[in-house]
């Protein structure tokens, strides 16, 4: 007993010193750069596999970053295109899961205290489920006006000033209801008005109270070990100290840059010391500009995906 208990420990060491990433500075790579700002990288091998991501580090406190979000209005556009219509950023990321028809995001945006995109909250079943509706509540990270960061899963409609939140995964549900009242969703959990000034959604949740807790089948997101396929990755989250965290992961480059699966990059997150992390849209729509220049190479043959919404960072 003791031999298998001190082989499983061996086992334990083993996939942790495996799950940590040698992260460079490569602020120079990139400048100008103001100087509370660092960019990482690493092509540290992800379980034996090429590698390559980088994170930007940004201190919310400093008031000279400005965090924002700009939806398309019913067009998409490549982040260089957001770059350049908005006065050249600092930072452009994508952000949303999205539709190609109405080009319509499927995540909470939200710029300047007032809400640009909603959540889709509920979907009509397939195959067995048809007659059915499943519904649940989506995730987002919001900074406020006093520049505090904050993941929660929201309720949202039309008529609200603000999202509705709980700080805990909502469970979906389904039933034979084509549109639910606010009352079906608010009665299952406990939700406090949400007062961002910035905001963007995506998911599932991925690092929750500083541990991996991934909320994926809470939010119905990704369909049986979807979250296990390596793909390029889009994240964000923050940390203790209140540094806002930028993650993307390269991918679907075999031999060059293979991507990560959810619970790769939720230990990234993890390594990086953010308490609170979760996924954004990712593959190809995946793409982080540092003053305008791309650090993963996007993974469509095209270049940069057109995207309806982007979280950008401006300095004064």
């Amino acid at each position: 007993m003791k031999k298998l208990l001190l082989i499983f420990l061996l086992l334990i060491a083993v996939i942790e010193v495996s799950a940590q990433w040698d992260w460079q500075l490569v602020d120079s790579i990139y400048a100008p750069l103001p100087s509370t700002v660092h960019l990482y990288q690493t092509i540290t091998p992800t379980e034996g596999k090429p590698n390559k991501a980088f994170y930007v580090r940004l201190p919310l406190r400093d008031r000279h970053l400005i965090f924002s979000s700009q939806v398309g209005n019913g067009k998409r556009y490549t982040p260089l295109e957001y770059y350049a219509q908005h006065k050249q950023p600092l930072i452009v990321m994508n952000c949303t899961f999205f539709e190609f028809v109405h080009n319509s995001n499927l995540n909470v945006v939200m710029n300047d205290g007032k809400l640009l995109a909603y959540n889709v909250q509920t979907v009509p079943g397939k195959g067995k489920d048809s007659g059915q509706y499943f519904h649940m509540l989506g995730s987002a990270i919001g900074i406020n006006k006093k520049r505090k960061a904050d993941i929660a899963w929201l309720y949202v409609d039309s008529t609200l000033s603000f999202p509705k939140a709980s700080q805990l995964p909502v469970n979906f549900w389904k039933d034979s209801i084509s549109n639910p009242t606010s009352n079906d969703y608010l009665q299952r959990g406990n939700f406090s008005n949400w007062k961002m000034k910035t905001a963007v959604g995506g998911g599932p949740v991925l690092v929750q109270q500083g541990e991996i807790q991934i909320a994926n089948n809470e939010e119905r997101k990704f369909a049986g070990n979807a979250i296990r396929d390596k793909h390029p990755r889009t994240g964000i989250g923050y940390t203790a100290n209140g540094d806002l965290i930028l993650l993307v992961i390269e991918g679907r480059f075999p031999g060059k840059a293979e991507g990560a699966t959810l619970e790769q990059m939720a230990t990234m997150f993890k390594q990086i010391g953010c308490i609170e992390a979760m996924n954004l849209d990712g593959g190809g729509s995946s793409c982080l500009l540092i003053n305008g220049k791309n650090t993963i190479q996007p993974s469509d043959k095209e270049g940069q995906r057109p995207v309806p919404a982007v979280f950008m960072v401006h300095q004064r």
